[in-house]
């Protein structure tokens, strides 16, 4: 009996012996956006003291080129040979020795210059096109776990050993804000980091959105603390806080006459079959919060399959929130507060762009590839809204790469015109085609 293979390789050959190809077509467009947003000026000025005199790679340019590679799949310094090697796109790149110089030479000074140029780039995006209908201040904790001993490094509360950084990013736009690597064992209701973050996310914000617009500030349970609601209070925040349902919350909860709960909403707004809100403010005692502050309820039978924990009573699953916003629709209010859920997307894609391995050993080295990896979650975000367009404006960076960065092609030239060529058949290549279309017509810094 003789068995048949069948395999797809057949009478292949491979031969390495063509020139002029590329292999990441579409990362292209996040070193040209970088450029056009005033980043790579920004970051070059602000570090132009780290040499005695002009260095052979701009260290502004080189963070740049770090981002690009986080985004485009990379995590870690090695991996930006896949742009070196490809210099007829991204140019001459750094060397291993020398990005590894740079980032070891960024003290908390850099890193506040660092954060500075991504505030102007920002508020250049916003100009563009990039500002949000709204503002909403999504703050939330992770834990971070490392497989081999690091600096600053400490054991958490899951019986792992790594960080607990604690970010804020911006509803609606994606943009990571601000954030501090802390260790694993920082507390998650820790008031005086998200004091701390808080301050460093409204720096981002440009100064008219400071001033004149209503900003609203979400945490879950571990955000809701005398102290940052006060401090949110003081800086004229408006803030929607998860609230513990102790005891005696649940026992307000379950006196509460059937009259006073009205139908909650699902995400498109519309009335969510088994689940109702109700205010709890007059059956709890809220002294100690700011004045003004509310206590809503909301509570619905668990979907088939979910198991009830020891707080779920009558069986009915609640979950409480404090807030200081006015209006008269609970269920609206509840609705604005539960969309906190998407952090959980920006924590994924955070850790896919970089923060999932901590490369170095020392601390501040770590704290520097931490503010990179912000740096690219935000240069995402402006590329998906000034460039991209339909379904590739919200896709995640996987699909991104499958569908855009990772296009093959090849570079002709003739005289001082290069061309770029598309695979003719690629699903997406006009996507691409207008991606490059719309990227020349942003405007270049002045």
């Amino acid at each position: 009996m003789r068995v048949k293979h069948s395999s797809g390789l057949g009478s292949l050959q491979v031969e390495a012996d063509q020139v002029g190809l590329v292999s990441r077509s579409g990362t292209a467009l996040l070193p040209e956006l970088a450029a056009r947003l005033g980043l790579v000026d920004g970051l070059s000025r602000g570090l132009g003291g780290l040499h005695r005199r002009q260095p052979a790679h701009d260290p502004g340019r080189v963070l740049c080129d770090l981002a690009t590679m986080l985004i485009d799949g990379g995590d870690c310094i090695t991996d930006l040979g896949a742009l070196a090697d490809q210099p007829d796109l991204f140019g001459a790149v750094a060397s291993h020795s020398t990005v590894s110089r740079l980032l070891h030479a960024l003290g908390s000074e850099q890193r506040a210059t660092l954060h500075l140029a991504r505030a102007a780039a920002r508020e250049r995006a916003w100009a563009a096109g990039a500002r949000p209908s709204e503002l909403v201040l999504d703050f939330d904790a992770h834990l971070l776990e490392c497989h081999t001993e690091k600096e600053g490094a400490a054991p958490h509360r899951k019986g792992g050993f790594g960080f607990h950084p604690l970010c804020c990013w911006l509803d609606g736009t994606e943009e990571a804000l601000a954030g501090v690597l802390r260790p694993g064992n920082a507390g998650a209701n820790d008031a005086d980091d998200h004091v701390a973050v808080l301050d460093l996310a409204l720096a981002q914000l440009p100064e008219d959105a400071r001033e004149g617009w209503a900003i609203l500030a979400r945490a879950d349970t571990a955000g809701a603390t005398h102290r940052f609601a006060s401090a949110l209070r003081e800086r004229k925040l408006r803030f929607s806080l998860g609230y513990p349902v102790k005891e005696h919350v649940g026992a307000a909860a379950l006196a509460l006459p059937a009259r006073r709960w009205k139908p909650a909403l699902d995400a498109d707004g519309q009335p969510r079959e088994g689940a109702w809100v109700a205010e709890l403010t007059d059956r709890v005692d809220l002294s100690g919060w700011p004045e003004g502050t509310r206590l809503i309820c909301r509570k619905e039978r668990p979907h088939p399959g979910a198991q009830l924990r020891f707080t779920d009573v009558d069986g009915h699953r609640y979950q409480c929130f404090i807030t200081d916003q006015a209006g008269r629709s609970l269920a609206r209010l509840e609705l604005r507060h539960r969309l906190h859920a998407r952090v959980e997307d920006r924590v994924q894609e955070v850790t896919e762009l970089g923060l999932g391995r901590l490369p170095f050993q020392v601390l501040e080295a770590n704290e520097a590839w931490f503010e990179l990896v912000l740096l690219a979650q935000d240069l995402l975000a402006w590329l998906r809204a000034l460039v991209l367009d339909g379904e590739l404006s919200v896709a995640k960076p996987k699909r991104l790469r499958h569908r855009l960065l990772h296009v093959a092609g090849r570079l002709t030239r003739s005289g001082r015109r290069r061309t770029l060529h598309l695979p003719r058949a690629w699903p997406w290549a006009q996507e691409l085609i207008a991606a490059f279309a719309r990227l020349r017509a942003l405007a270049t810094p002045g």
